[in-house]
């Protein structure tokens, strides 16, 4: 049995960050559609898939994105106006989530948001600052370093062994504007890729100790004024790209001590609204270790449901439209897997030292969950599917021009025009 939402309260998902396949947003347009409540979303373009989606009532694209908070509370002062009824603010990405925080108190008068200190998911999206979060209140973490100079870059090589994970301070800024996770195998390798990094004025990498063990992982819906904790936790099986990436096969997996620690953090920073949460199990000494953190909703977030049917999304919608949730047992055993993820895995020969096997060790299975493909609603699948095609033939014709362009060039020896001086 499903739980009974309050239709009256459409959502909104918001995405600031570009990226077109993503399955999070998709989720969260059927988790709360199927269960008839309006959703609209910002989108890339009108063809991207979510825009294709049956459950989604509307769809908004923005000229250019709102880069201040100025142009930001005027852009949703405009897609306000379009819903014309208060909605519930979802966000989908760390800059949404710190957007809609620091802005609250002006977009408050259109939508229905967490009531979160304004800088407070900031601070956690910020791995710099998490890190700090996690000492103050005993959560253990990767040993890491924000070099500030080539020379603590040195200093930290000297005390840690290889590998070692290089991360944007803050994800919807890249290095280099290029990534935002990259494994490093070697000293050499790690001083290559800072040597021309000016650590001193952008301060915007962060360097960390690589952990050894399993991945485990916890969403979770809080209201610290209500008192209110509902957390999931499950364990990774296998990502993409294998050292650094995104989860492509997962499990719900009850943890105790995991769940402990989480609502540890959260309760000790009054935190409010979605939480998604990455950890490791260190296999020197069996301690969880907090990895990330991101204030807003997860892309695997439908690997969870309890066994009332209520997700972190749902979780949201029935705390803030003022109706209450029961908090049940953990549906264990639930198998999310992300397709293309998992195809692009399988195309690339990567190991399966995890997978389908591994998840019966916890449990058998007690429920499937794809993240794309859903028969009631085909077109995103289908959408998805074109335009990841289209994105590896172009990264596969621009691999082969590039040297062909080259070649022709000196064959026919093509000068560049000369720019005339019309003085």
């Amino acid at each position: 049995m499903l739980p009974a939402l309050d239709t009256k309260y459409p959502a909104l998902i918001l995405k600031m960050s570009p990226n077109v396949i993503h399955h999070g947003a998709l989720a969260v347009t059927r988790t709360l559609g199927r269960l008839g409540v309006p959703v609209y979303a910002v989108v890339e373009d009108a063809y991207a898939p979510l825009a294709l989606s049956r459950y989604l009532t509307k769809a908004f694209v923005w000229d250019s994105r709102p880069t201040d908070s100025e142009s930001f509370v005027k852009a949703m002062s405009l897609v306000a106006e379009a819903i014309a009824q208060p909605a519930i603010i979802i966000p989908m990405d760390d800059l949404s989530a710190v957007f809609v925080a620091e802005n609250a108190a002006n977009l408050g008068r259109w939508f229905v948001i967490p009531r979160v200190p304004p800088q407070l998911p900031h601070q956690l999206a910020n791995k710099a600052c998490l890190l700090t979060l996690c000492a103050q209140v005993g959560i253990p973490s990767a040993r890491s370093v924000v070099p500030q100079s080539f020379a603590d870059v040195k200093a930290f090589a000297e005390g840690t062994e290889f590998p070692v994970v290089v991360k944007a301070v803050e994800q919807w800024l890249p290095v280099s504007n290029a990534w935002c996770a990259k494994v490093i195998q070697t000293r050499e390798e790690l001083f290559s890729l800072c040597a021309d990094y000016n650590c001193e004025e952008t301060q915007r990498l962060i360097i960390q100790e690589h952990i050894p063990g399993d991945d485990w992982i916890c969403h979770g819906y809080y209201n610290s004024e209500k008192n209110i904790s509902l957390t999931f936790t499950g364990k990774k099986l296998r990502g993409y790209p294998p050292d650094a990436g995104s989860t492509s096969l997962g499990i719900s997996v009850d943890n105790e001590t995991l769940r402990s620690a989480s609502e540890k953090l959260l309760r000790s920073v009054a935190y409010s609204g979605i939480i998604d949460m990455d950890w490791r199990k260190d296999e020197r000494d069996g301690e969880f270790k907090m990895l990330d953190c991101n204030p807003r909703v997860g892309q695997n977030f439908r690997m969870f449901e309890n066994s009332a049917g209520v997700d972190v999304v749902r979780a949201q919608h029935l705390d803030l439209s003022g109706r209450r949730f029961d908090n049940a047992s953990l549906r264990e055993g639930r198998l999310f897997t992300v397709e293309p993820y998992y195809a692009l895995a399988f195309l690339r020969g990567l190991p399966r030292s995890a997978s389908k096997q591994d998840a019966a060790e916890y449990f058998p299975h007690k429920g499937k969950e794809l993240a794309w493909w859903s028969g009631d609603d085909p077109l995103p699948f289908l959408m998805m599917s074109v335009r990841l095609v289209m994105r590896v033939l172009g990264k596969a014709l621009g691999r082969l021009w590039s040297p062909l362009r080259s070649r022709f060039r000196r064959h026919f020896r093509i000068k560049k025009p000369a720019v005339l001086d019309a003085g």
